[in-house]
């Protein structure tokens, strides 16, 4: 089993190949890398498993840093989802769903530590935390404060959406609702996005 430290593990798998992929081409040739990774971690082999973490690790931390305001229980969440993972990912009845299939797991373990905890998330926390692309984050301090301020039911589905790049179905089946649903509160959060940095500009 992994131990999660943040920034331990490396976000891509070598390549022996110098070749220049389309986006299309490039995505369609690392589901296949994830795809093979995946059922050789069905067949208990450690080495995959990691691989697969590695992939994923940058991805789980944006989103459990969207719930979660603490360091230690984003970490606790990530140890949690990585253990679950590698019992149960055996089950994952479709290998193309895997980060699908773990995000959803992180979802409800960051929803456990905040039962357990009580903890209320501030939006001075929330805009010191969430690190959805910490390269750029001060240029688009305002972006990132607006969508900081969103509530949850909101601010989940922009970052599954514009920031780990799922599609409507998928993220209707990490948050257990509806595709119509989804597609409603991406529309109410860009509006609410949208008025806020307006406002914002005002004051400027």
């Amino acid at each position: 089993i992994l131990l999660f430290i943040p920034g331990t593990f490396s976000q891509t798998l070598p390549s022996n190949s110098h070749k220049t992929y389309t986006y299309e081409e490039e995505r369609t040739r690392h589901m296949g890398e994830i795809e093979q990774l995946v059922r050789r971690a069905k067949k208990r082999d450690p080495d995959a498993f990691t691989e697969l973490m590695q992939l994923h690790e940058k991805d789980m931390y944006r989103t459990a840093s969207a719930i979660l305001p603490q360091d230690a229980d984003i970490a606790d969440a990530i140890q949690e989802t990585i253990v679950k993972a590698f019992s149960g990912v055996h089950t994952l009845r479709n290998d193309k769903y895997a980060k699908t299939w773990l995000m959803r797991i992180l979802i409800n373990e960051c929803y456990t530590i905040l039962r357990k905890t009580s903890k209320v998330i501030s939006l001075d926390e929330m805009c010191e935390t969430t690190e959805l692309a910490a390269d750029e984050k001060s240029d688009y301090s305002d972006l990132y404060k607006a969508v900081g301020s969103l509530k949850e039911d909101l601010r989940m589905p922009v970052i599954l959406y514009y920031i780990e790049n799922f599609n409507i179905r998928e993220i209707a089946q990490i948050m257990d609702i509806s595709e119509g649903a989804v597609q409603k509160r991406l529309a109410r959060a860009r509006g609410k996005l949208r008025q806020d940095l307006q406002e914002s500009e005002a004051w400027t």
